[in-house]
């Protein structure tokens, strides 16, 4: 795995300098490639939607982790469905009209006082295949069985919380448009298949009837992702660790652990 929890220590870094006024943590030392990614922050102990956000686009994990904890581009539209991920209207390089930490237009900027019940997820997004059935999040050759041969009994082929997906159709003013849910929110929603596509179709501003003869024409991309998460409790432990052990990047310059 590429994913680690010294990339929640980074973002968590990022966050309490930016609240405290510090100067911004110094560049980290876990790998600098490029990637897609995500940041979500959840709080309390429902762990309930804080912000997320992140890109479909490679990004440098420094630089792109740094950016997603506390940015939000002024490209989203704000939306009224459930608070996971949107695209801009290219549909490559996207941020979610939720989050971010700071600037979100669902959400009052975070505060000092939220940090210790904060929860902070990292996800690294791989494995990109495009499917020509949009019911296919798992095995094509499965889905096709399925539907031959409805009869049989067939365990879940799809396994929702597998795979994340991203779709593209053309919305009834004739625009395109897409949207995304990262491989845990359908499993965390309850959602299956059908559920978690129409949920989407919702959430990338479609409003008239949802046919079965309209999620056909649905083009869909699904991938998978490496997540790892934190809580700020684990990360004051962490951090304490790996800074007596010489071990990780270096503290923020503030006196936060003493």
């Amino acid at each position: 795995m590429v994913v680690s929890a010294e990339m929640c220590c980074f973002c968590f870094d990022v966050l309490y300098c930016h609240l405290y006024g510090y100067q911004p943590p110094r560049s980290p030392r876990f790998t600098n490639d490029p990637y897609p990614l995500f940041v979500t922050w959840k709080i309390g102990r429902d762990k309930r939607l804080r912000g997320c956000i992140g890109t479909f686009s490679a990004m440098n994990l420094h630089s792109g982790l740094r950016e997603y904890t506390l940015t939000r581009t002024k490209t989203v539209r704000k939306m009224k469905s459930l608070p996971y991920l949107a695209f801009t209207k290219d549909g490559k390089s996207f941020k979610t009209t939720t989050i971010v930490a700071l600037k979100d237009s669902r959400f009052p900027p975070m505060t000092r006082d939220e940090l210790p019940r904060l929860f902070c997820s990292v996800s690294l997004l791989t494995n990109f295949e495009d499917v020509c059935d949009y019911m296919d999040w798992e095995n094509s050759k499965a889905t096709e069985n399925l539907l031959a041969m409805e009869y049989l009994l067939w365990p879940d082929p799809f396994q929702v919380g597998v795979h994340g997906i991203r779709i593209e159709f053309i919305n009834e003013k004739g625009s395109k448009r897409t949207a995304t849910y990262l491989p845990e929110v359908a499993k965390e929603q309850g959602w299956d298949h059908i559920q978690t596509i129409d949920s989407l179709l919702r959430k990338g501003g479609y409003k008239a009837p949802i046919t079965n003869e309209f999620r056909k024409t649905i083009k869909l991309t699904r991938y998978r992702s490496e997540k790892m998460t934190m809580s700020y409790t684990e990360y004051l432990a962490h951090r304490q660790h790996h800074f007596q052990n010489g071990i990780g990047h270096p503290l923020p310059a503030y006196n936060h652990y003493s």
